[in-house]
């Protein structure tokens, strides 16, 4: 039980403080908006992007929210790492940018199984 618990807010924090870095570098670091260019995506998209992981990485994180809220978080961050490998993939990034979003979705869906791991026990 304790294990459990320790396994699923590590991965948690992981994804959680990922999400809120890479918004607040969408939002401060020009590189970023140059990096959006170089993928096809107009300069708005950033801003949603950066936005909505800002909201799913508090929803995350914080204990109060209810299960079905996290669930859409889980849902919209494995659509977002998805779509990230591919987009990397498909403008010839090489293998070590595309296989970043692929190890994050694997973090991910650990911190989902332990998720409801931790609400069973």
């Amino acid at each position: 039980m304790k294990s459990n618990k320790i396994i699923y807010w590590v991965s948690t924090a992981i994804i959680g403080l990922m999400m809120l870095f890479s918004a607040y570098s969408y939002f401060t670091n020009p590189e970023m908006a140059q990096a959006f260019l170089h993928l096809g995506f107009p300069n708005y998209f950033r801003i949603e992007l950066g936005t909505a992981k800002i909201l799913g990485a508090l929803v995350l994180l914080i204990p109060q929210i209810p299960a079905r809220i996290k669930e859409w978080s889980y849902v919209g961050f494995a659509i977002t790492f998805i779509s990230a490998a591919i987009a990397h993939y498909s403008s010839g990034d090489p293998f070590s940018v595309i296989i970043m979003p692929i190890t994050f979705l694997i973090i991910l869906v650990v911190s989902y199984i332990y998720f409801y791991k931790t609400r069973v026990a």
